[in-house]
């Protein structure tokens, strides 16, 4: 008898040392809702786009790919980062995708869509900057 109850106190010391810290990691879960830190009211992307199949996944990566590289380009030549100019309709970039791009076979929109990655890769470091400087990076 006296086994059990030292073998209870024991476990009831450990499960008192282990628990908070687990109860307290699944606090540090991240969300699938986030809120972004700066400009919060950022317009959502196109319906198509976030119904898409993910077999065409390709298309909508290509999309955001326009809008990212658009968006570093607009507050570069602008020197503005407001949320208008970092975060604007997805008009823009949904046109030059349907113009440019929307009769293109899967490779070639994976290179176009490198090419605006690298675009919008160039820009950063100046784009980051300005908008470090408004207080919106």
């Amino acid at each position: 008898m006296m086994h059990r109850t030292i073998r209870l106190t024991w476990l009831t010391i450990v499960l008192g040392l282990i628990a908070p810290p687990l109860l307290a990691e699944r606090n540090l879960i991240p969300s699938l809702e986030s809120s972004p830190d700066v400009c919060s009211e950022r317009p959502s992307e196109p319906d198509w786009m976030e119904n898409i199949a993910l077999r065409d996944a390709y298309q909508r990566v290509l999309v955001q790919d326009i809008y990212r590289a658009q968006s570093m380009e607009r507050v570069v030549e602008t020197g503005s980062c407001d949320c208008a100019a970092r975060f604007p309709t997805w008009d823009s970039a949904e046109g030059t995708f349907r113009e440019n791009h929307a009769g293109a076979n899967r490779s070639e929109m994976l290179q176009a869509s490198d090419i605006y990655n690298r675009r919008a890769n160039e820009l950063r470091p100046q784009a980051k900057t300005i908008c470090e400087a408004a207080g919106n990076w």
